[in-house]
């Protein structure tokens, strides 16, 4: 029987042997976040990081079980602010607002 990877395990292996470029792909996923409110796919980028940090040690500094931050950013997770900010800060980063850009004149 053939072992299959799947998408999500590639993709934390490329980000494990790439973390330069973890900053990009947040700065994206919360961009379009922003344009789409699309909450699963900005979840499932948030999974990636944490799996590349360490689930355990995140949860640990976030103060969730493991489980209880696993079900926080799965596609079916509907996480409190302060739990988002919580993951952020862990993960090396926090939330700031970003004006936008008027198109009006």
């Amino acid at each position: 029987m053939t072992d299959y990877r799947t998408l999500d395990d590639i993709t934390v292996e490329y980000f494990t042997q790439h973390p330069e470029e973890m900053d990009a792909i947040l700065n994206e996923t919360f961009a379009d976040y922003a344009a789409d409110g699309d909450s699963a796919a900005l979840l499932s980028a948030l999974r990636i990081i944490a799996r590349v940090k360490g689930i355990s040690a995140m949860a640990e500094e976030v103060g969730m079980t493991r489980q209880g931050l696993q079900k926080a950013l799965s596609a079916r997770g509907n996480p409190r602010l302060d739990n988002i900010n919580a993951i952020m800060r862990a993960m090396g980063y926090q939330l700031m607002p970003h004006r936008l850009e008027s198109t009006a004149v």
